[in-house]
């Protein structure tokens, strides 16, 4: 999702890299410089649109591994966020034992759940926080 966000910066610098070299082909009195204002309130309007496009994508992600049993070793067990900007998505948690493994999905709504969650849930969720992609 971090990719979107850097492929939408790249594509309104190559933009205004454009309408700067049409700038310096334009004659000077043809009104070139009397139109980059325009243009470049345009390439605000586009980048605001491409972040308003992505407040919706999972950025806020983080892994927190644990052992989730004192005889188990090598921190097998993980809880795992996945959120987007206003704090909506999903936590992953899945407990290894020796012989099973279980897998949990919790829904997150305003970086919040109305399921209990666990203190790695929890840490998962507040570096995810701190993320901020």
């Amino acid at each position: 999702m971090e990719a979107l966000s850097v492929v939408s910066l790249v594509v309104a610098l190559l933009a205004l890299g454009l309408t700067v070299v049409a700038l310096r082909r334009t004659p000077r009195g043809t009104g070139g410089v009397e139109e980059l204002p325009e243009d470049v309130h345009g390439l605000r309007q586009e980048v605001a649109a491409l972040k308003a496009e992505t407040g919706d994508a999972l950025r806020h992600l983080a892994v927190v591994r644990y052992d989730a049993f004192g005889d188990m070793g090598g921190h097998l067990s993980w809880s795992l966020a996945l959120l987007d900007d206003g704090g909506h998505g999903v936590v992953l948690t899945s407990i290894h034992g020796r012989s099973e493994a279980r897998t949990y999905a919790k829904n997150i709504s305003s970086w919040t759940c109305e399921q209990q969650l666990s203190p790695e849930e929890e840490e998962a969720i507040s570096h995810a926080l701190g993320s901020g992609g």
